[in-house]
C-alpha cells in the first residue's frame, strides 16, 4: 500500500499510557474506530477506556507484551484494524515490525522500514546526511565490532577529531552509550563504558566519534512529508534543558532563532526528509553552536514526546496528519505559520533530590492546573499507582500564551496549582528551574542544568513541608470549604484558596 492508495478504517495503538491516549483521542476525532492493547498490569489505564476496544496481551514482561510483534499482528488481524500506530517508545523505530506489518497487508503509521533503518544507525545517517549536503558535526564513523580493533581505531581518530569530543553509541538514543570525553587518558576507559551500555541497551557496540561542541543549543526542526511529493518543515522547537541528555523543558520557538536561520535550519531538514525518502511525521535534531552555525545531530522517524509546542505554535494537530499521510491523502496544513509561544515540561514521578531516582506510589492525589492557554497530556489519573514497570513520566504540562514572557508566566502558576501527593515528583525542581536567570533569558544550552546544579538539585522548601502545604490545599479544594465559608460571611469577597496563595509560600 505504501507509495499508492490506501485507506485507513480502523486503527490498532501499539502503545500504551500518555501517548495512546493521544492517538485514540486523535482517532476519535477522526472517526476511526480503534484498538488498544494491553497488558494485565494495565488494566485499570485510562487509554483503555477511550479506544473502541481493549485486548488483553498475554505474557508478564515488556518483552512477552508490548515488544511482542507477532502477538501484536495477530490482534489486529482478529479485530479487523488495517493500520497500526506505534506512538514512540517501544516499536516505533523498529523497521522490522514496520516491514512485518506492510507484509502483513496492514499500514504502517510512519515512515519506511528503509528510512528508519538509514536514520537509526547513527552512523549510516551521518553518512546519508553529509551526501544531502546537510552540515554533520566534524567526527569519524567507527565500524569495528571487535573490540580490540574498535579500541585502537577510536584512539587513532581522537587525534584527528580533538578534544574535548563525544563518544556516541551507533544504535538507540535517549543517551545511552554516550560519553563525553575531556582529556586523552580518560578515552579508553570512556570507550569501554560506551561499548559495555551500547551493548546492553541495544545489542551493537559500535560507536563513534564527534568533537564536542560547547555552549550549544539543542534545536530541533519538525518535518511532514506525504505521498504527494510535498515534504516541509513546520519550525523549531528548543530542547535544550537536559538531564543526562534526557530533554526536561521544551519550548518553541526557540528564544534566540532568527528568520534567516529557521528557514537554513527548516530546508536541510527538508533535505535530510527527502534524502530517505521520508513519509509522514519525523523530526531532524541539531546543535546550534554560539557561532550560529548548526550540525545535524539524529532523525527521529516517530512522533516526539514534544511534538505539542509545535502543535500549539502552528495550529496543526500532528497526529491526525499522521493518520491523513497512511491513509494516503494529502496534509491539510498550509504554510508555516507560528503564533505566539509554548512551553512543555515533562513531570516525572522521580526524586529529583537523589540524583532524579524514579519512584513509586500510589497517586492518591493528582490535581492538574487548569486555565487559559494550558494544556495537560496525560496517561494517569487520581488513584492510579505508579510501578516500577513502566518510563515514570506522569504526564506533559505544556502552556500557550502571546509571549514568552507570558508563557513563563503562565508555567510558574501552572507548576504552582500542580498537586501530586502519595508519590515523589519533580514539580518543585521544574518550578526553580522557570526562575533561572539562564531559562528566563533564553540563553539555554545542554549543560544548563549541570552548571546550575553542578552537585545537583536540591529543593527550598523541605519536602515535608510541602507536602503538608499541598495536602491543605487538595483538601480544601475538594470540599470547597474556603470558598464556601468565606463567600457565606463576607457577602461573596471571598479569600484566595490554598491553590493561589501556595505558590507565593513556596517560590
Amino acid at each position: 500500500m505504501r507509495g499508492g492508495v490506501s485507506m485507513v478504517r480502523k486503527v490498532l495503538v501499539a502503545n500504551r499510557g500518555e501517548i495512546a491516549c493521544r492517538i485514540l483521542r486523535a482517532c476519535n476525532e477522526a472517526g476511526l474506530p480503534s484498538v488498544a492493547i494491553y497488558a494485565e498490569n494495565d488494566a485499570s489505564s485510562m487509554f483503555i477506556e477511550l479506544a473502541d476496544e481493549a485486548v488483553l496481551l498475554t505474557g508478564d514482561t515488556i518483552g512477552e507484551t508490548y515488544l511482542n510483534q507477532e502477538q501484536i499482528l495477530a490482534i489486529a488481524k482478529s479485530t479487523g484494524a488495517d493500520a497500526i500506530h506505534p506512538g514512540f517508545g517501544f516499536l516505533s523505530e523498529r523497521a522490522d515490525f514496520a516491514r512485518a506489518v506492510g507484509n502483513a497487508g496492514l499500514q504502517w503509521v510512519g515512515p519506511s522500514p528503509e528510512a528508519i533503518e538509514q536514520m537509526g544507525d547513527k552512523m549510516t545517517a551521518r553518512i546519508t546526511m553529509r551526501a544531502a549536503g546537510v552540515p554533520v558535526i566534524p567526527g569519524e564513523e567507527i565500524e569495528h565490532e571487535d573490540e580490540a580493533d574498535a579500541l585502537a581505531a577510536i584512539e587513532a581518530a581522537s587525534h584527528r577529531v580533538g578534544y574535548p569530543l563525544l563518544l556516541k553509541a551507533s544504535s538507540g538514543g535517549g543517551g545511552k552509550g554516550m560519553r563525553a570525553v575531556h582529556a586523552p587518558e580518560d578515552l579508553i576507559e570512556s570507550a569501554k563504558g560506551a561499548r559495555r551500555e551500547a551493548i546492553a541497551a541495544f545489542g551493537d557496540g559500535r560507536v563513534y566519534l564527534e568533537r564536542l561542541l560547547t555552549g550549544s543549543k539543542h534545536v530541533e526542526i519538525q518535518v511532514l512529508a506525504d505521498r504527494h511529493g510535498r515534504t516541509i518543515h513546520l519550525g523549531e522547537r528548543e530542547c535544550s534543558v537536559q538531564r543526562r541528555h534526557q530533554k526536561v523543558f521544551e519550548e518553541a520557538p526557540c528564544a534566540t532563532m532568527t528568520s534567516e536561520l529557521r528557514e537554513a535550519m527548516g530546508q536541510a531538514a527538508v533535505a535530510a526528509a527527502e534524502a530517505v525518502d521520508y513519509e509522514g511525521a519525523g523530526t531532524v535534531e541539531f546543535l546550534l553552536a554560539p557561532t550560529g552555525e548548526f550540525f545535524f545531530l539524529e532523525m527521529n522517524t516517530r512522533i516526539q514526546v514534544e511534538h505539542p509546542v509545535t502543535e500549539l505554535v502552528t495550529g496543526v494537530d500532528l497526529v491526525r496528519e499522521q493518520l491523513r499521510i497512511a491513509a494516503g491523502e494529502p496534509m491539510s496544513c498550509g504554510p508555516l505559520m507560528m503564533r505566539g509561544h509554548a512551553i512543555e515540561v515533562r513531570l516525572y514521578a522521580e526524586d529529583a533530590a537523589n540524583n532524579f531516582l524514579p519512584a513509586i506510589g500510589p497517586l492518591t492525589v493528582f490535581r492538574p492546573p487548569e486555565g487559559p492557554g494550558v494544556r495537560l497530556d496525560t496517561g494517569v489519573r487520581e488513584g492510579d499507582e505508579v510501578t516500577p514497570n513502566y518510563d515514570p513520566m506522569l504526564a506533559k504540562l505544556i502552556v500557550w500564551a502571546p509571549s514568552r514572557h507570558e508563557a513563563l508566566q503562565r508555567m510558574r502558576r501552572a507548576l504552582d496549582e500542580f498537586v501530586v501527593l502519595g508519590t515523589t515528583t519533580n514539580i518543585r525542581f521544574l518550578r526553580e528551574l522557570c526562575d533561572e536567570h539562564e531559562v528566563i533569558a533564553g540563553a539555554t544550552d545542554t549543560t544548563t542544568i549541570d552548571r546550575i546544579w553542578p552537585n545537583g538539585w536540591q529543593p527550598t522548601v523541605p519536602r515535608a513541608v510541602e507536602d503538608m502545604a499541598l495536602m491543605a490545599a487538595a483538601v480544601a479544594e475538594s470540599a470547597g470549604l474556603h470558598r464556601k465559608q468565606s463567600m457565606a460571611s463576607t457577602g461573596g469577597q471571598g479569600q484566595p484558596s490554598p491553590f493561589e496563595t501556595i505558590g507565593r509560600r513556596f517560590p
